[in-house]
């Protein structure tokens, strides 16, 4: 199956920078998708970006030209780099791997990063 790291969480002012990665072992070439959720408390957990094997790529309205979903297939990493952070982008981040197909089945994520946009 497929295993998958976040990292690069952290504390970031209002209009600050983060990069997270997520770091991907197992069959995750038979990806039919994969992407950045996050979940503020109280709140459900949403897509934030992601991609599809086919290519297409999908970002919330609410990080569109803020964010940005990249993929690393050497480093079998995916990569949301953050820009002109705001306070309501708090939130836990976590990645997802997901497939259907003839080759896998699978629904995976990681554990979760913690990004924390606050002066």
């Amino acid at each position: 199956q497929v295993q998958l790291v976040e990292s690069g969480g952290g504390l970031v002012q209002p209009g600050g920078s983060l990069r997270l990665s997520c770091a991907a072992s197992g069959n995750i070439l038979s990806a039919d998708a994969m992407g950045w959720y996050r979940q503020a408390p109280g709140k459900q957990r949403e897509l934030v970006a992601g991609f599809t094997s086919g290519g297409s790529t999908h970002y919330a309205d609410v990080v569109k030209g803020r964010f940005t979903i990249s993929r690393d297939n050497a480093k079998n990493t995916v990569y949301l780099q953050m820009n002109s952070l705001k306070p309501e982008d708090t939130a836990v981040y976590y990645c997802n791997a997901f497939a259907l197909n003839a080759q896998a089945a699978y629904d995976a994520w990681g554990q979760g990063t913690q990004v924390t946009v606050s002066s």
